[in-house]
């Protein structure tokens, strides 16, 4: 469970993954495939699922995507793929989730923006989705953007803003409106009947300070589980310290019980890097635990040498590669920590930190890597097996002080 309290909210059930305060925080992804291709749409997700998401939602954006969601959800069943689907609806929602009943039993959660259920008659528009999600017994992720946030809603915050003796920012008069959007949506949802442990509210934003402020006030004014994420984060290093630094100031609030990280992939690129990084923000903070974490230093003029760069990423290749295998047999597993260091400064220090940590020597140092074992010297270790003999000691400390799950014959 969380190092950090969380703030207490209603629990969802999304597809049998329970969501709030009670439960672990989650992890959520976003296909960019044509939904319509269903082949290329599943396989989007087995590779979402098998990085560790736990929730992947998909657009639902015309007839032929509406069409093709309950064959993704068959092929992925029959494949042993059982994640919760989340449509994602903008504008014609409304319609589809009527025309298409197929589509609507099929997600475990619809996702509406209450600013682009139809610029007329939103109100009547969002009644419709919700009398579905009733019908289905279906959650309702309400979310909120600042970029497509009811314009009519701003306007008059906007007026009455503008008529004050000490009127606000145009900004936080935005972040105000966004909340509020998020609200009344919600209370209405409730008017018309859904359930309260049947929404969940997200506000995103793609600014970082608005992010913190808008998410701190909608958490001090409702019980709902808040998804959590910075929209249009961006591309690379950009996108991931962004989003790093807007969501973990909220999650050690407690604020946040899903997270997806809406990075911009490279052309081509790898859509799970939204998922590693999600869940490297949450074992950063101790939140949750999912592989072990290889500790290194940065090297400086000390290690010449790019052995303990080397020995790093084929030390953490090697955790993730039989990870498949420890987390089934090996219960908390996850939670070792294994430190490579590249010189005498600080190395045994922090090798002395981890469960597991070698100390590479460094420039003009005697050519042996001292072994430490839950802050113990173990053996000293040199030569060109060094790495290999490394391992077997990770595999002998994980047979050792892991139990071993008994597998029923």
């Amino acid at each position: 469970m969380s190092h950090w309290p969380r703030r207490k909210t209603f629990h969802v059930n999304v597809g049998g993954v329970a969501i709030g305060s009670d439960y672990p925080l989650v992890i959520q992804s976003m296909t960019d495939t044509d939904t319509s291709d269903v082949e290329s749409t599943v396989e989007q997700i087995k590779r979402l699922v098998d990085a560790g998401s736990e929730i992947v939602r998909i657009t639902v954006n015309n007839d032929e995507a509406a069409k093709s969601v309950s064959s993704i959800k068959i092929r992925l069943i029959d494949d042993g793929v059982s994640v919760p689907l989340v449509g994602d609806f903008h504008y014609n929602g409304h319609l589809l989730l009527k025309q298409y009943p197929e589509c609507a039993t099929a997600l475990a959660k619809y996702r509406i923006n209450p600013g682009n259920v139809g610029s007329k008659h939103r109100d009547a528009n969002f009644q419709k989705i919700i009398e579905v999600a009733i019908h289905n017994d279906t959650p309702v992720r309400i979310g909120v953007n600042w970029g497509s946030l009811d314009q009519r809603l701003l306007a008059e915050a906007m007026d009455i803003n503008a008529g004050k003796s000490l009127p606000k920012s145009s900004d936080q008069v935005v972040i105000d409106t966004i909340v509020e959007s998020a609200l009344r949506s919600a209370e209405l949802a409730e008017e018309i009947g859904l359930a309260q442990d049947m929404i969940i509210l997200s506000a995103k934003v793609s600014a970082v300070p608005e992010l913190i402020q808008v998410y701190q006030r909608l958490a001090s004014k409702c019980e709902y589980p808040l998804h959590l994420g910075l929209t249009e984060a961006g591309l690379g290093l950009k996108g991931v310290v962004s989003t790093s630094t807007a969501v973990a100031p909220l999650l050690i609030q407690g604020i946040g019980d899903t997270l997806r990280v809406s990075l911009t992939p490279q052309p081509n690129g790898n859509r799970a890097e939204e998922v590693l990084v999600a869940k490297q923000v949450l074992q950063s903070l101790q939140i949750r635990s999912f592989e072990p974490q290889v500790t290194s230093c940065p090297g400086c003029g000390r290690t010449s040498s790019t052995l303990f760069q080397e020995m790093t990423l084929e030390i953490q290749d090697y955790i993730r590669m039989n990870m498949p295998v420890w987390s089934n047999e090996y219960p908390g597993v996850e939670e070792m920590t294994v430190a490579v260091m590249g010189c005498v400064v600080n190395g045994p220090g922090e090798s002395k930190h981890a469960n597991l940590g070698i100390s590479l020597p460094g420039n003009a140092e005697d050519p042996k890597a001292p072994v430490y074992v839950d802050g113990q010297h173990h053996t000293t270790l040199s030569g060109e097996g060094l790495v290999q003999e490394f391992k077997g000691i990770i595999e002998d400390y994980v047979a050792d002080n892991f139990k071993k799950v008994e597998q029923n014959v």
